[in-house]
């Protein structure tokens, strides 16, 4: 199972990847998928919602009758199409492009959000980065940090603005990682961030519990998004997912709907929780 060929060979030359540069293009939406307006009213920021598994769940965010706010880096087409898919399913939505790493950046995503619309109900921490190195003396300083600034730093600076805003029966959700539980040998700083979600999400639970905040994460193995063929070789993505026991890699529409979940009351009872869409495999965490 491991190393068959499960994807063109491909690579893209610079991070961010580009959505309409991968071949196939990734599914964001299955066929089979059936709203029924868990989210009606709702507003909802998704970081890193241009593209990947970030589009994917501000489209079925927006057929469940959610707002929108789509916080990316500078993937202005990409951006631009979730935008129209929004629009598509009736949903509302905007785009704002910037540095999530930028504490500034973070309440002016907030400040919008409220000029907007006036509420703030799910926070989706969704941005991420990395940067894969054989040997750890390859890993220079200023790329750990970046990674870091990007994956759980820009977490808690909009995560601390957006508070303000949240009230009883919120949910904020956050995108770890399989490499939190079983590491990778290639991706020390992605997966060292992953680590840190998991525990800042497990952490920041309990600390908001009391106020009625349900804070969850979605761990997913791995899954085609532009972060695949913007970081590893052709070679690799090749073989993407070929390890799990399903054979293959997942597409976005498959961890979307774990994000409804966790954002609607469907999830009252569910807080601290990692739910794992990763393939099949066991991680017991």
């Amino acid at each position: 199972m491991d190393g068959q060929e499960t994807l063109p060979a491909q690579h893209q030359n610079q991070q961010p990847g580009r959505e309409q540069d991968m071949n196939p293009q990734p599914i964001y939406l299955a066929s089979t998928y059936r709203a029924a307006d868990k989210l009606a009213g709702k507003v909802a920021i998704i970081t890193g919602g241009d593209s990947g598994i970030g589009r994917a769940v501000a489209v079925h965010y927006a057929l469940e009758g959610a707002h929108v706010a789509l916080v990316y880096l500078n993937e202005d087409e990409d951006a631009n199409k979730t935008l129209a898919e929004v629009a598509s399913h009736g949903g509302q939505a905007i785009a704002l492009a910037g540095d999530v790493a930028d504490a500034g950046f973070c309440q002016h995503i907030v400040d919008e959000v409220i000029a907007k619309w006036g509420r703030l109900d799910i926070l989706v921490n969704n941005a991420g980065e990395q940067h894969p190195e054989k040997n750890l003396e390859d890993l220079d300083q200023s790329t750990w940090e970046q990674t870091f600034r990007t994956n759980i730093f820009a977490m808690f600076q909009l995560t601390k603005v957006a508070l303000a805003h949240l009230q009883p029966g919120s949910s904020i959700i956050n995108t770890s990682s399989i490499t939190a539980y079983k590491g990778n040998p290639m991706l020390l700083d992605y997966s060292s961030t992953k680590g840190a979600i998991t525990s800042f999400t497990r952490s920041l639970s309990i600390n908001l519990a009391p106020k009625g905040i349900r804070v969850n994460g979605v761990a997913p193995g791995p899954i085609w998004t532009p972060l695949i063929p913007s970081t590893f070789s052709a070679e690799k993505v090749a073989t993407f997912g070929s390890d799990t026991p399903m054979g293959r890699p997942g597409q976005p529409s498959e961890v979307a709907p774990a994000f409804v979940y966790l954002a609607s009351n469907d999830a009252s009872y569910v807080t601290g929780q990692m739910l794992h869409v990763n393939g099949g495999s066991v991680v017991n965490g």
